[in-house]
């Protein structure tokens, strides 16, 4: 079981001004009320991601992610 999940590193990376693609990711997702906050599952997520998640233009952010923890 990983020590954090992909959710809660991604509000580390909120940043309300001059955002980069992570951070306005992050900033996004923070509003996303249906997000899988609580979900380790890299499936699950990403699902999620590509089918309720516009506000996310690459699937990289997320598949950067997972490839550190793993």
């Amino acid at each position: 079981m990983r020590s954090r999940g992909f959710y809660e590193w991604l509000m580390t990376q909120r940043k309300p001004e001059n955002a980069d693609e992570v951070q306005e990711f992050a900033n996004a997702a923070f509003f996303d009320s249906e997000f899988p906050k609580q979900s380790q599952n890299f499936d699950e997520i990403s699902k999620y991601l590509e089918e309720n998640a516009p506000y996310l233009m690459s699937m990289e952010v997320f598949d950067d992610f997972q490839t550190k923890i793993d």
